[in-house]
């Protein structure tokens, strides 16, 4: 098992930054891939970046260049940078992981982007 805890969310304005962060705990020698997927309200959960163990990370077309993913492997976590933050960018964000055991998701944490 894997447990999340996401931190950093809150409320912006337009063009403004917040910085995303999500500590795994657990059997966490089995990660493989960790990442954030976001869900606005009345919309699916939607793709926004992963990053591997070691590798490139990937971005959703709709954050790349506003948006940086990163991980600290010597303490879990993962990060998300988010820059140039637009009204649409509001939704809930949700950690994301991949492991050899299955695959986990974290609470949540409200992300409000509004002049």
């Amino acid at each position: 098992q894997v447990q999340l805890v996401e931190s950093g969310g809150g409320s912006v304005q337009p063009g403004g930054s917040l910085r995303l962060s999500c500590a795994a705990s657990g059997s966490v020698f089995s990660i493989f891939t960790m990442g954030w997927f976001r869900q606005a309200p009345g919309k699916q959960r939607e793709y926004v970046a992963r990053i591997p163990t070691s590798g490139t990370p990937n971005y959703a077309d709709s954050v790349k260049g506003r948006f940086t993913i990163s991980r600290d492997n010597a303490k879990n976590t993962v990060y998300l940078q988010m820059n140039s933050l637009m009204p649409e960018d509001t939704a809930v964000y949700y950690c994301h992981v991949v492991t050899g055991l299955g695959q986990y998701w974290g609470q949540g944490t409200q992300v409000t982007v509004s002049s």
